[in-house]
């Protein structure tokens, strides 16, 4: 059949610049998604690229998706449908029953169909086939059917409803609802449009381009394959999100090149793709504030200008805020300089606005805000920030003393009493995102000690996966202690994840904590730290710890797998609850390099078996082998063999060597094998069957010290 390609286009007033990009794929994902289902889209060879054969377009009016090799009508498709069983449709002389035939005539055929009916065995009982052939559906009601689908599965968290037009399709007082009011709606075949209506619009060659800048106030597009093109030349606009982008990166380069002296715009994908959802047609204007706002922390003035106002700030080669600022402006005048110099008026009093609030910050220092929070809420069930911090600055004591002794614990308490009284302060209070940042730089203001002030303005770090630990031994265990006490006490009041929800952000937390223990803290143990912090809440919770160290373990595990272990590696280790968390890394190397021995399946399976008879004996058994009591030569060469692997086995353990003991395993799959080919563990004299039971014990519990190997039993 003939192929031409399609292009369809809702034409919007300014989507939501946030949401554009994830839109723009929605909508044309759905689109090519059901046009696909309906088989209006023509085979493609599997070598075809999906970027060739597709292409998404969003800015800030406009929703569209090209499609390559779209058919007019798509083919006839064969349809077998199940009728009856055979005993219901046919009596015993083969003719049809009354039932039958209703059937045949629902489905628009009569009783001449029966002699074409296939019999299938269906089950244990043959059933009644009819097979007929179903007209493929057509362009236009397809393409009505996908677009009205990608609309109403377009992700709108709020929707509008607004009144029609007079001359839209829908007269009268009509009111729709979508993201935005859609004022024209563009449907093109090759060159042919598509005649399919939405949104009280019917569908046209025709679209707007910039609202300024336009070279026509009415953009026709000739084909569907011209639409990019055109639009770009005739209307002004840059219609692909990706090559919008594309062109601002280009535009911030070659504006930081002629500032020179190795400044660059700051990397930030999320206001990238902010900005991009702003313009139509990008132009990058270079833009300076006063020299003396420097004095001001940079990151105050770096969040107030990406923030409030979608600006690029420009750092030095050391990393250093410059006074220079780069505008991505959506209009291109001849002479710029107005544009330019209204950008530098907008920015100068919100510059002056950070400037304001950390002058008048600094006239209090940290502590003499700390009664204050006794005020501030920070749940009904566990009282104020105030009390928080007092619990925060037990847990950090605690481990201060653990990992460090009397000075780490002093330095330790000091910060954890300041870091949150930058929550009272106005330049905080203005910007939340600077919380602990400005209590670093509050702490330096008051003289605080550089360890200190460093942990006061790490303490929330991690503060989201891939971010930086704290720099010092004190603000790990500020961190630590933060964490946990948040972790220990949402866990006390049940206050737990649920589905997608995580309102206290649980699962950040639980990481954060991991990669502390395995970076910075490697001799912590998990279930000690949280022992140590659930009496710092007295009796406001109930103690959770078995829980939160499960929950601990499971944010773990999963971390351990999208870092690329196996799920079989990572169940083998962390079943044992490893408490020091920064082993866990070398016991999966082994766990690793033990699976690649020949010996390992037959030892991992043997493994399993021993565990499984384990489980079934009532009460505990003990791992211990009395000598005179073994009988059989299997016997006696199993625990000859753990006995003499034992030895090497602890010997590579004690060292922390864990490849090696797992790897001195191996020496007793044929011992083991023996065993329980000769030998039965089940013994009629208890003492002997005890004995025995006391020698699977030994075995189990020397193959099960760096990970649970029954786990790589297939």
């Amino acid at each position: 059949m003939t192929t031409k390609n399609l292009l369809v286009e809702l034409f919007v007033e300014e989507l939501p610049p946030k949401a554009l990009k994830k839109l723009g794929q929605a909508f044309g994902i759905e689109l090519v998604a059901s046009l696909n289902a309906q088989n209006l889209i023509s085979l493609r060879a599997e070598t075809d690229d999906d970027q060739e054969s597709t292409q998404f377009f969003a800015s800030p009016r406009r929703l569209a998706v090209w499609v390559k090799d779209v058919l007019v009508q798509a083919p006839d498709k064969a349809v077998s449908q199940k009728l009856m069983p055979v005993a219901v449709g046919l009596d015993a002389a083969g003719s049809a029953t009354p039932a039958l035939l209703k059937k045949l005539q629902a489905l628009g055929a009569d009783a001449s169909a029966v002699s074409g009916l296939k019999r299938v065995m269906d089950g244990k009982a043959e059933a009644l086939f009819y097979e007929s052939t179903a007209k493929g559906a057509m362009l236009a009601e397809g393409l009505q059917k996908a677009l009205l689908e990608a609309i109403a599965k377009l992700p709108i968290p709020k929707v509008m409803s607004y009144q029609l037009e007079s001359g839209c399709e829908l007269p009268g007082w009509s009111s729709v609802s979508f993201v935005r009011p859609a004022h024209s709606l563009l449907a093109l075949h090759g060159s042919e449009v598509v005649p399919i209506s939405a949104l009280g619009l019917k569908a046209g060659n025709s679209t707007q381009g910039h609202r300024f800048e336009a070279a026509k106030s009415t953009v026709v597009v000739a084909d569907a394959d011209a639409y990019a093109n055109t639009l770009e030349k005739d209307g002004a606009v840059i219609a692909s999100f990706e090559a919008r982008k594309a062109e601002i990166v280009k535009q911030l380069a070659a504006a930081a090149a002629k500032v020179g002296g190795g400044v660059k715009p700051i990397e930030d994908d999320a206001l990238l793709d902010e900005v991009t959802a702003l313009v139509e047609r990008p132009n990058v204007l270079i833009c300076e504030f006063e020299k003396q706002f420097l004095d001001v922390p940079q990151e105050c003035l770096i969040l107030t200008m990406k923030a409030n106002q979608k600006y690029f700030p420009m750092l030095d080669a050391s990393g250093k805020l410059t006074n220079q600022f780069l505008v991505v402006s959506n209009i291109s005048p001849a002479d710029a300089s107005a544009v330019i110099g209204g950008n530098e008026r907008v920015v100068r009093p919100r510059l002056a606005d950070a400037k304001f609030f950390f002058d008048q910050d600094r006239k209090k220092t940290l502590e003499s805000r700390i009664p204050q929070l006794a005020k501030v809420v920070y749940h009904n069930k566990l009282g104020s920030q105030g009390e928080r911090v007092e619990r925060v600055r037990a847990i950090a004591r605690a481990i201060g003393q653990q990992l460090g002794g009397d000075l780490l614990a002093k330095q330790a308490d000091r910060a954890a009493l300041l870091a949150k009284a930058d929550l009272l302060t106005d330049m905080v209070g203005e910007f939340p995102e600077l919380q602990g940042i400005m209590g670093g730089y509050y702490a330096l203001n008051d003289k605080e000690t550089p360890e200190v002030a460093a942990a006061v303005e790490d303490h929330y770090k991690p503060r989201f996966a891939g971010d930086e630990l704290p720099r010092n031994q004190v603000g790990v265990v500020v961190a630590l202690a933060d964490k946990l006490e948040t972790l220990v006490g949402m866990f006390g009041i049940g206050n737990l994840p649920t589905g997608d929800k995580d309102p206290f952000a649980l699962r950040r937390h639980a990481l954060g904590v991991i990669r502390m223990l395995v970076e910075k803290a490697p001799t912590l143990q998990i279930i000690d730290l949280i022992a140590r912090s659930v009496p710092a809440f007295g009796s406001l919770i109930q103690d959770q710890s078995s829980a939160l160290n499960d929950f601990i373990y499971d944010r773990f595990a999963g971390s351990l797998r999208e870092q690329g272990y196996s799920a079989q590696e990572v169940d083998a280790v962390i079943s044992l609850r490893p408490q020091k968390l920064a082993e866990v890394a070398q016991r999966l190397a082994a766990v690793r390099a033990f699976a690649q021995l020949p010996e390992a399946p037959a030892l991992a399976a043997a493994n399993k078996r021993v565990g499984n008879i384990l489980k079934k004996v009532e009460g505990t058994v003990e791992a211990k082998i009395n000598s005179a009591l073994l009988q059989a030569g299997e016997e006696q060469g199993l625990a000859d063999a753990l006995k003499s692997v034992a030895a090497r086995a602890d010997s590579a353990w004690a060292n922390g060597q864990f490849e090696e003991n797992l790897k001195a395993l191996a020496a007793l799959k044929e011992p083991v094998d023996a065993f329980f080919d000769k030998v039965m563990v089940n013994h009629d004299d208890p003492a002997i069957r005890a004995n025995r039971l006391g020698l699977l014990a030994s075995l189990h519990q020397a193959m099960n010290r760096v990970a649970d190997l029954s786990k790589l039993a297939a």
